[in-house]
């Protein structure tokens, strides 16, 4: 039998600070000039390599709405084999996991000449950024067993009006 482990909500209650400042630190980064969809697949890159099923099924929901195509969210976890993901994301999911992992191994100068041969320096600082505060989203969901958030009906991309026709956000 699993012990009964803290909610998302009881979290938030809780610790109200910390939420607080994790949640703002979410927000600066949803709000940099990082690619919306690069960000999302960071998010869920980093949420399956720590095994964290609330954000993984959160960045799945968010990234369907957004309209990122099913291929990519379907072979994120093999990427490099996948042959969908242009060279800029190759670099942000292997600097992803970089510093996902660090625990295993030291960044090295050739690992931070190949990224920053995609990425500008503000663009790192920020890629960085996005990866650090998804790590800190799953150290806290994952070991707690936040329920997956998981949708009851098909999500649809969310679609923005343009003159006199709709087009699929991208």
């Amino acid at each position: 039998m699993s012990t009964i482990r803290l909610t998302s909500q009881e979290f938030q209650n809780y610790a109200a600070a910390a939420n607080s400042a994790i949640t703002t630190l979410s927000k600066a980064v949803a709000a940099s000039s990082l690619d919306p969809e690069l960000q999302q697949l960071v998010k869920l890159r980093a949420s399956q390599i720590n095994g964290c099923a609330f954000c993984t099924q959160l960045h799945l929901n968010e990234s369907r709405h957004m309209g990122i195509a099913a291929p990519k969210l379907d072979l994120l976890a093999i990427w490099r084999e996948a042959g969908v993901f242009s060279d800029r994301e190759k670099a942000a999911l292997a600097w992803t996991e970089l510093l996902t992992r660090l625990s295993e191994h030291h960044i090295t100068d050739d690992d931070y000449a190949s990224v920053s041969a995609h990425f500008a320096p503000s663009e790192l600082a920020w890629l960085s950024a996005a990866v650090a505060v998804i790590n800190t989203w799953n150290r806290i969901a994952a070991p707690f067993q936040f329920a997956p958030p998981i949708p009851r009906h098909p999500i649809q991309p969310a679609v923005k009006e343009t003159s006199s026709e709709a087009v699929p956000v991208s």
